[in-house]
């Protein structure tokens, strides 16, 4: 199969025969991909215990991405998932990311006025800024935590910016996001839900209070929050729980992303050493190492569709209703669109990756994310040297998004 690290056969076999989102073991978080090679190979549309359907091939995710018979909205599954009228059903049906328009092309319009190349082009300087804080204050030490010390603190730094968060009350963010994405795993016990929901219930109170302030002072462009306050689309603006629930949505959206991008990228290189030495070598090939990195090991690995009419996909022919699991990192290991897909390689074209999603759903802040990963990955790589890791990792043991807890790394001083 063309250099797929693999599982033996009769066990990909039995596993894809046996696969179900709801019954994960930690093989599977650890290391998905060979699972989803074994999916791909003996049940490429699988179909899961509950009706719904798996899909793990890459040109069978692209159908999901541009039919206009698929519908992001989980109103009818996040009902039951959460409870009606629980923060986190609140949350999760009004952000952007679960909606089909007419609230969806609202807010992503009112949204998109942050995400201009001219607004980024000005975030840029303090992106750098940010970046050159953070590893100049571990530079002596030799060594610091990838993700808690740098992979996280940058794009928190950069969505609290742009939405005026003061720096004192940034803190709890990295807790509030990990809870209230956490309840989105296939199967969010008790414990998930309880921290999701005091998540968000706390997270929206704060941010009441900052919405009610920034309504004093005028309309104007110079940063997001006044934006999504102030704007209007033909002549609607956002409502009170539109706008608290999206500002929740951005900080989640750019920090899980963001974050993943660098720490996975960031491992992929050393594990990869002859493509760090490589990059060290030509830092021209920088861009491509980041989007290697996002179809790698993609922060997002998951997505749902439901269908809203009867749909081939992949020669079958599936009714509407039926709910989609769109395997976004099994799309971006199947080797009939990447040649060998297991191997990290950051001079790889063409790379079509998924990793941001396609269509009117793409992902609004992916040139940012790009943005603060190329800064990041660009500026630790060039300034320590002999990066390598410093003890045990732990992975954030979620199918959703994958990503690590912690990271150590050091370098040679």
């Amino acid at each position: 199969m063309g250099g797929l690290i693999e599982l033996p056969a009769a066990e990909a076999e039995a596993f894809a025969a046996g696969f179900d989102l709801a019954r994960l073991d930690r093989a599977f978080l650890d290391d998905p991909f060979p699972r989803y090679h074994a999916l791909r190979r003996f049940a490429p549309l699988k179909r899961l215990p509950d009706g719904s359907v798996f899909l793990s091939r890459y040109a069978d995710v692209a159908v999901c991405y541009r039919d206009a018979r698929m519908s992001s909205d989980k109103k009818a599954e996040f009902g039951p998932k959460f409870g009606p009228g629980t923060p986190l059903h609140r949350h999760h049906t009004t952000s952007l990311v679960f909606n089909d328009p007419p609230l969806h092309t609202r807010v992503r319009k009112l949204l998109a006025a942050a995400f201009t190349p001219r607004a980024l082009a000005n975030l840029q300087p303090r992106i750098e800024a940010v970046v050159d804080g953070l590893l100049a204050r571990h530079a002596e030490q030799g060594r610091m935590d990838l993700v808690e010390d740098f992979a996280f603190r940058l794009p928190v730094e950069v969505i609290c910016d742009m939405l005026g968060v003061p720096a004192g009350d940034r803190a709890p963010f990295r807790r509030y996001s990990l809870a209230i994405l956490g309840a989105l795993e296939p199967v969010a016990g008790p414990e998930r839900q309880a921290a999701g929901n005091a998540a968000v219930a706390e997270f929206s109170a704060y941010l009441d209070g900052l919405v009610a302030e920034r309504r004093k002072r005028p309309a104007d462009d110079s940063d997001v929050l006044g934006t999504l306050v102030h704007g209007e689309i033909d002549g609607e603006r956002l409502s009170h729980d539109e706008l608290v629930q999206n500002c929740i949505f951005l900080l989640n959206a750019g920090h899980e992303t963001t974050t993943n991008l660098i720490g996975n990228t960031v491992d992929a290189l050393l594990r990869f050493p002859d493509e760090l030495a490589r990059l060290r070598r030509d830092p021209s090939l920088l861009k491509g190492c980041i989007e290697e990195g996002l179809r790698f090991e993609s922060s997002n690995q998951l997505g749902n569709r439901r269908l809203t009419a009867d749909l081939e996909i992949g020669g079958e022919r599936l009714a509407a209703g039926t709910y989609l699991h769109i395997g976004i990192g099994a799309a971006n290991r199947d080797p009939a669109q990447f040649p060998e897909p297991d191997r990290f390689d950051i001079a790889r074209e063409p790379n079509r990756h998924f990793a941001f999603g396609s269509g009117v759903h793409m992902c609004l802040g992916a040139v940012l994310a790009r943005m603060e990963g190329t800064i990041a990955i660009g500026r630790l790589v060039s300034r320590f040297e002999g990066l390598r890791r410093d003890g045990a990792f732990e992975r954030g043991g979620r199918a959703r998004f994958r990503g690590f807890n912690r990271y150590p790394v050091a370098w040679d001083n």
